[in-house]
């Protein structure tokens, strides 16, 4: 019996995860409002009927907070709040049949490549001629942009590939359409993302072709800025290098997953590549563009790692002065070539790991920091908060990167391009006015 039979239907999307979740729910809503449907993200009114949960299953944590978040829409169905829940993503992809037994009250779950499928339950066509239609869940100044889905490599801890199945690039002249329309929405800055960025048209084109890719985005106009996340650093062609230094709106920033610094690790991890030669490459990355921001990622507490390991990480880190560090604790998970190996460290010892290593991250990042007091940065204006504006540098993406307080006379809008002599600088913020 419908709660709610007057009413016009109206889908609720929320999204949990990471960035390519996000832009697979702006697609999905892209498609059910050209079927004339009223989408929205995330709300809070509770005023819709409908909810469509896109899921993560990459880690223990995230695998939680999407079986929570399932269940609570559960129960607001069963309160008679909601008429259908629906449920989607990489959760979906790899448990659908455990989730399906245990939380039957959901209508129907789908896979991370069956969004016909999902538009078909809810009486909508797949619309294939859509290209760039989004409703865009971020703000609209920028944007991210998947190139491409998937993952052919072979990281022993890694389950993405169970989920997204193997790497399929965009086409280019797709992404090209698709930027021109994000112009049209206000979009001033397009943040590239993929599995692995590096390998963008091997498949279609049978070479690596972001370079091409990135000359391409940079002559649309109206895009100022463009940032890479996720790029590979075994086999990393260095010819993206030469094209961000050479196209001023590609940002120089470059997030590059290295995940350990200890050999041991990186073999057992299957990452392809030795300490050395990620040093090396480090070393070549900033000879060509010096004042290149490198952002990483890690992992604490994966089998076997020694306290020698963890040792060896905070060496590397002080040797090579990242400018952004991000970590993750392991997480053992069924059906990756390192579920073979034992699990031995307890979620705590994992813990004060990370911890470790953030604290001493943190001290590199307070001096690099302190560094910019005196300089003035071009920062693009974010939001305003607490009667304060924020905004970021090219070296800063969103919500995992500083942010900069801006103290300004004049009234600033989010996507405003302002330039802000820094004055203060904190362990991961900076502080300054604007020089008109």
């Amino acid at each position: 019996m419908k709660s709610k039979t007057i009413k016009k239907d109206k889908v609720n999307i929320i999204t949990l995860g990471c960035s390519k979740n996000m832009v697979d729910s702006e697609v999905l809503s892209g498609q059910l409002q050209a079927n004339a449907f009223d989408v929205v993200h995330e709300n809070k009114k509770l005023d819709h009927n409908i909810v469509i949960v896109n899921t993560c299953g990459f880690i223990d944590k995230a695998k939680e907070e999407s079986v929570n978040t399932i269940l609570d829409q559960v129960d607001l169905k069963k309160k008679g709040k909601l008429d259908k829940v629906y449920v989607t993503g990489c959760l979906s992809e790899r448990y659908k049949q455990n989730l399906e037994a245990e939380i039957p009250e959901v209508d129907a779950y789908f896979g991370t490549m069956e969004l016909p499928a999902l538009l078909a339950v809810l009486n909508a066509d797949y619309k294939s001629e859509l290209v760039g239609e989004r409703l865009l869940s971020t703000p609209s100044h920028y944007a991210y942009m998947k190139i491409s889905e998937g993952c052919n490599r072979t990281c022993s801890f890694c389950a993405i590939p169970l989920m997204r199945g193997e790497h399929r690039s965009k086409p280019m002249e797709e992404l090209i359409l698709e930027a021109e329309k994000l112009v049209k929405m206000g979009v001033k800055e397009l943040m590239l993302i993929a599995q692995e960025l590096t390998y963008y048209g091997l498949d279609l084109y049978k070479k690596r072709m972001l370079p091409e890719l990135l000359k391409k985005l940079a002559a649309v106009e109206g895009i100022e800025w463009i940032r890479l996340h996720y790029a590979y650093p075994s086999k990393f062609p260095l010819d993206i290098i030469d094209v961000m230094k050479e196209e001023p709106k590609i940002c120089n920033y470059l997030d590059m997953p290295l995940q350990h610094a200890s050999d041991n690790m990186l073999k057992a991890m299957k990452r392809q590549i030795t300490r050395q030669e990620m040093k090396d490459l480090i070393g070549e990355i900033r000879s060509r563009i010096p004042g290149i921001c490198l952002r990483t990622t890690l992992i604490a507490g994966f089998p076997g790692e020694t306290r020698e390991d963890v040792e060896e990480v905070k060496a590397f880190l002080a040797e090579m002065q990242f400018d952004r560090v991000g970590i993750f604790t392991y997480s053992h998970e069924e059906d990756t070539s390192a579920h073979a190996l034992e699990d031995t460290l307890c979620a705590e010892e994992k813990e004060a790991r990370a911890q470790e290593i953030i604290e001493f991250q943190q001290e590199i990042s307070f001096e690099k920091n302190q560094s910019k007091i005196g300089q003035t940065l071009k920062v693009i204006v974010d939001k305003k908060e607490a009667g304060r504006y924020i905004g970021r540098t090219e070296f800063d993406s969103v919500e995992v990167d500083n942010e900069v307080i801006i103290h300004s006379s004049r009234k600033l809008n989010p996507g405003d391009f302002v330039n802000v002599l820094i004055t203060k600088a904190y362990d991961y913020d900076l502080e300054g006015e604007i020089v008109e």
